[in-house]
């Protein structure tokens, strides 16, 4: 029995799918499958009911989940003592990020803190922030850059680098284009091209939306900002972003604040606490990247929140 196979048992699992869990696992489907039925034959016993759509776990399967999780715990437990003793940082960190993210200072992070620690295998993958929420709760995303509408999610350490304001923003022809501020009734009247649900701004959207009771009309929909901007300054609906990012586009769209639409949209940096050694590295390289100061210092090995307005 190898510790790997308790891994791809957990993530098949909690997944219910070997083509998820493999994903996840960042390896083949066979070769999920192939440890998988290694660790059946050392236990004398099937773990999935194989027979449907989904991968359900049997009566031996679900006796087995309880321990294995255990197990895995324990040994991340021995790696943090071992490595708060020692100073050596090893092992795995997976860390996430919003899909079409293009924050350099956190691949400037991610650099130096690979730089620092060889030892630990840094893998990286995208999804929408109530995704990669969910991932670090559940512990497998260790640390994860994140898009919300408010500071830290219950029960998780955070980090804010960046809040924000957002905006309309339409092509130099569009009725709106001449006004020098709309209010958010104004702005739906109007198709809206904006992010897709489970984002941070589509969040501050549709609270701001709820608040009032209006119904904004989302025509399209896009998980990157880029995209959203090239739809709107095609005349296609009005966009929705944050003041920076319809700033890099110059003269092919125009901003317009939006009254009532005032709750700011945050990047926020999110983890489970208490934090390991490698996440409390990473973070103290992510401060420097975003020039985020840390005026009160760690608590609890927890660095403190903080907010920083780009401008």
């Amino acid at each position: 029995m190898e510790l790997r196979q308790l891994e791809y048992f957990v993530a098949v699992a909690e997944e219910r799918n070997f083509t998820r869990a493999a994903v996840r696992s960042h390896v083949s489907q066979s070769g999920v499958s192939a440890q998988i039925r290694q660790l059946e034959r050392d236990l004398g016993a099937e773990l999935f009911d194989r027979s449907g759509r989904a991968a359900t776990l049997t009566a031996a399967g679900e006796a087995a989940l309880g321990c294995a999780r255990a197990a895995l715990a324990a040994t991340a437990a021995l790696r943090q003592a071992v490595g708060e003793v020692t100073g050596l940082i090893r092992g795995q960190l997976t860390v996430g990020m919003v899909t079409g993210c293009t924050v350099t200072p956190l691949f400037d992070a991610l650099a130096g803190f690979r730089g620092a620690h060889p030892g630990v295998d840094v893998s990286l993958l995208e999804g929408n922030s109530d995704q990669l929420v969910s991932e670090v709760r559940a512990g497998t995303v260790d640390l994860a850059l994140v898009g919300s509408a408010a500071p830290a999610p219950e029960g998780l350490g955070a980090l804010t680098i960046v809040e924000e304001r957002l905006v309309a923003a339409v092509q130099p022809g569009h009725p709106l284009a001449e006004r020098p501020r709309i209010t958010l009734r104004d702005l739906c009247r109007h198709p809206i091209v904006c992010m897709p649900p489970g984002t941070g701004l589509r969040t501050v959207l549709d609270r701001a939306c709820q608040a009032r009771d209006l119904h904004p009309r989302i025509a399209l929909q896009a998980s990157a900002p880029d995209a959203i901007a090239d739809l709107a300054g095609r005349g296609l609906g009005v966009a929705v972003l944050s003041t920076s990012m319809v700033a890099a586009y110059g003269d092919r769209l125009v901003a317009l604040p939006v009254d009532g639409l005032d709750l700011p949209a945050l990047f926020t940096l999110v983890w489970r606490v208490p934090v390991g050694p490698a996440v409390r590295e990473l973070l103290a390289h992510a401060r420097r990247a975003f020039a985020v100061p840390d005026p009160d210092g760690p608590a609890n090995g927890v660095p403190a929140p903080t907010r920083q307005t780009p401008t």
